[in-house]
């Protein structure tokens, strides 16, 4: 199914309506300096819900298409991903194929419930195809996850935050991990982390882009294009720093 026709789905329960996101990576900078940095905000952010680790398998084609759109800018793209909270090997309880597809400067996320399945060595596109087989997924998502194969694993901390006025959600990533996944032979040896980098995400919907500008601005970092699953393919694919 084209990108374009995803956007179609504006009815489905399982898809976000479209919403912007302003992302800010900062290289160097402690969790409990960010936290600061939150507090002191206008927009009167409070944390919600628990601080919890997620983890995600992202998928790709071979030629790791998503990658490459997302690197050149490409206006119409998307990516694909396998997520759950909590450890980050073993038995995965609860995990969810997250479609995000991006249309210009909005985005929207569309998300599947898979069976579980367990994360270690033995993990390869073999097991991979059977636990999207073995999951009721419609036809035109399995037919497209046919072409795709592990590209990336990684995991971080992520703490939660509301503005006041219930517009704006923020999100403090932290204790980055980034590790290489192939079709087979899966020891998971390959393994970087950053643990002195924070990355702020904040999302809201596309109406209140005009009231965003401000509460950016009272964050003292640049906003960023970086993408978590960008900085890991190009560690391990080509030997970059993260």
């Amino acid at each position: 199914m084209f990108l374009k026709e995803l956007f179609k789905f504006e009815k489905t329960p399982d898809l976000d309506i479209s919403r912007f996101e302003r992302k800010f990576a900062i290289p160097n900078f402690s969790r409990s300096a960010a936290r600061q940095v939150i507090g002191h905000n206008p927009a009167r952010f409070t944390e919600i819900f628990q601080q919890r680790f997620v983890n995600n398998i992202y998928l790709d084609t071979p030629g790791l298409t998503f990658f490459h759109d997302n690197v050149i800018g490409k206006s119409s793209r998307k990516k694909v991903r396998i997520r759950w909270y909590g450890d980050l090997f073993g038995d995965i309880e609860k995990p969810v194929l997250e479609y995000k597809l991006k249309s210009g400067l909005s985005g929207k996320k569309l998300s599947f419930p898979l069976r579980e399945f367990r994360l270690d060595k033995n993990f390869d596109q073999a097991m991979l195809q059977n636990i999207i087989k073995q999951s009721s997924l419609p036809d035109w998502v399995v037919n497209d996850l046919a072409i795709l194969e592990p590209g990336l694993v990684n995991c971080y901390s992520r703490y939660y935050y509301l503005s006041f006025d219930k517009q704006f959600r923020l999100t403090l990533d932290d204790q980055l991990s980034y590790l290489d996944v192939s079709r087979r032979n899966n020891s998971f040896f390959k393994k970087v982390t950053d643990d002195t980098s924070v990355i702020l995400e904040l999302k809201y919907s596309l109406d209140r882009d005009h009231m965003a500008g401000a509460i950016s601005n009272h964050f003292p970092f640049r906003m960023t294009k970086s993408s978590k699953y960008v900085n890991g393919i190009e560690h391990f694919r080509y030997n970059l720093a993260i």
